[in-house]
């Protein structure tokens, strides 16, 4: 969207909000009707690592994964396809949001180990054809509004002198606002992760991830008056989009903890393991009797195995996803999503196995108090 940079600072900041606010209320619906559905968690992440690959402005990643899950709910298309359509709709956000030196290039498109892996090379003549098809599916129209659009004009006023930090005043109030910036890309990258957030308006899901952060952040009022006003959402009404993006939280924050876990164990392993005899030691061991090398194994130190924390925060700028993605090169070791029927060739398996696992689990057995204090709080935030 032909926007002016930090749009959200200037004079024109509500008029802007507003047409945001009112071209959402004309947004295509969704369905959720895709059969490859179950592919979109892979190919949202496809277009998150290229993003950054590329260093894309998060309005073309959401808008690239927004057109992709337009695109995968009308048609009924090959995965080896879903790689040209997914790429595709990341060129056409990309010519939307980003200045042209900034748009990724048809041969470094082809460079990216996902297409090597498959196979697949980009013509010229198939992109503009893809693009087209694209264009014509969405009628013309890419002034699409997301979640990314909007969250930064919230964030503009997400944080203020008067909010106090477990019941205190806040020490540093430009550190406050790193952090709510840090939380507020984070959750905003979780809402790529699953398309059940379709089903809420743009602007309530940035929203919402403000919401969020202050939540984490243990910031009082949760909701100030400030930001009901800004955003014309009620606390209530927030409410099931903000449970479902802190669910969403608590198992990466799970699944951090355990990775953790297993790499210190796999490291005291490392530093505890004995050396491999010499030729002297090995010679000196034929004399030692059979029952000591019976039970051998039963001497060796054994280690117990670390506990897992309690709960740690993530701070970081990107989301990670629940499996690597194996069909891109391991540099581009980063994450983020996408949803929605042309069928062009016979169907081809992706050259990676996924396990699909949802971002959140319907077996979860806990509710989240969003109205108390949320109980997984940041150990080194400072007021």
């Amino acid at each position: 969207m032909e926007l002016e940079a930090q749009w959200w600072t200037g004079q024109l900041a509500a008029d802007i909000h507003q047409a945001l606010r009112y071209k959402e209320l004309k947004l295509p619906s969704y369905k959720g009707q895709s059969p490859q559905l179950h592919l979109r968690r892979y190919f949202a992440d496809l277009i998150a690592i290229v993003s950054n690959r590329f260093r894309l402005c998060p309005a073309a990643r959401h808008l690239a994964v927004y057109l992709l899950d337009l695109f995968m709910d009308r048609y009924d298309i090959s995965t080896q396809q879903l790689h040209v359509v997914a790429l595709s709709c990341l060129l056409l956000a990309s010519k939307f949001e980003e200045k042209e030196d900034s748009v990724p290039k048809l041969e470094q498109l082809n460079s990216l180990g996902c297409m090597t892996n498959m196979n697949l090379v980009l013509t010229k003549q198939n992109l503009l054809h893809m693009e087209l098809l694209l264009l014509e599916t969405f009628q013309w129209n890419l002034c699409l509004p997301t979640a990314a659009h909007f969250i930064d004009y919230y964030l503009s006023i997400a944080v203020h002198e008067t909010d106090l930090h477990d019941g205190w005043p806040m020490v540093c109030l430009e550190k406050t606002k790193l952090y709510m910036a840090k939380y507020a890309d984070y959750f905003l990258e979780v809402s790529l992760q699953d398309h059940e957030f379709l089903n809420y308006a743009p602007s309530l899901v940035a929203t919402a991830c403000v919401a969020s952060s202050r939540i984490i952040l243990r910031l009082s009022p949760t909701w100030p008056t400030r930001l009901h006003h800004l955003t014309a959402y009620s606390w209530d009404f927030l409410v099931p989009c903000i449970e479902r993006l802190l669910i969403a939280h608590d198992n990466d924050v799970k699944e951090a903890n355990k990775q953790k876990g297993q790499q210190a164990q796999s490291a005291q392993h490392a530093v505890f393991q004995p050396p491999a005899p010499s030729a002297q030691q090995a010679n000196a061991q034929q004399h030692v009797p059979q029952y000591l090398q019976a039970h051998q194994s039963s001497l060796q130190y054994h280690h117990p195995a670390s506990q897992q924390q309690s709960c740690q925060q993530i701070l970081s700028s990107t989301h990670t996803a629940s499996y690597p993605l194996q069909t891109c090169p391991a540099a581009l070791q980063t994450s983020a999503q996408a949803r929605g029927h042309v069928q062009t060739g016979a169907a081809m398996s992706l050259a990676v196995p996924l396990e699909v696992k949802p971002c959140i689990s319907v077996s979860y057995n806990r509710t989240y108090q969003v109205n108390g204090r949320y109980s997984c709080i940041t150990p080194c935030f400072e007021r």
